[in-house]
């Protein structure tokens, strides 16, 4: 497997085969191989500027929500990795219905989390436009699909929201196409480079 950021020969074909759910998470395997396990997720979150503590949890958590889900076997690994090729099972409810049963982008969906809640401004979701999204989205007892969409969402403000407390639309498009971890490992790299 290869990262969203290859771009030549075969991999750039193999690239261009994937999903965009595939390349949502591709950023994190870090070593292309096509499987991602806590140290790659927790690596992946350090790249992007998370503290120790939110990338220690946030990789127990993704992967142990998503590796037995993913995994190719009937039985689920102890040491949790995630496939990307299967990510599209690890696919919850009470989510936003952005990415298909498959992982393909479902653009009329996008569209409609700005249309009914971006009512601050029609491009941004404010911290509490976005709780209504998240609740408008939640399927009746589905308690863990619930808590996903709001670690999911929440991580994502928090990291990703502008100095405003807006979540812009063109942010909120490329954490669906994993452009937004290239952009950010490229801005923290770059800031280090200048301190």
């Amino acid at each position: 497997m290869i990262s969203p950021s290859s771009s030549s020969g075969s991999e750039g074909e193999e690239e261009m085969q994937m999903t965009p759910l595939q390349k949502h998470v591709a950023f994190f395997d870090r070593n292309n191989d096509g499987i991602i396990y806590p140290s790659e997720t927790y690596r992946g979150f350090r790249a992007i500027g998370s503290g120790v503590a939110l990338s220690a949890v946030s990789a127990l958590f993704i992967n142990g929500f998503l590796s037995p889900k993913t995994s190719p076997g009937k039985f689920p690994s102890p040491l949790l990795p995630i496939y990307v090729k299967n990510i599209h099972k690890g696919k919850h409810g009470s989510d936003s219905g952005v990415y298909d049963s498959e992982g393909r982008f479902v653009a009329s969906k996008f569209e409609e989390i700005f249309q009914k809640h971006a009512k601050t401004n029609p491009n941004a979701l404010t911290s509490k436009e976005l709780m209504e999204m998240l609740r408008a989205n939640r399927d009746p007892k589905d308690y863990s699909g619930w808590l996903a969409s709001w670690t999911e969402w929440k991580v994502f403000y928090m990291l990703c929201k502008d100095k405003d407390g807006l979540l812009q639309k063109e942010t909120v498009r490329a954490v669906y196409d994993g452009n937004i971890f290239l952009k950010m490992e490229a801005e923290r790299k770059s800031s280090k480079k200048k301190a």
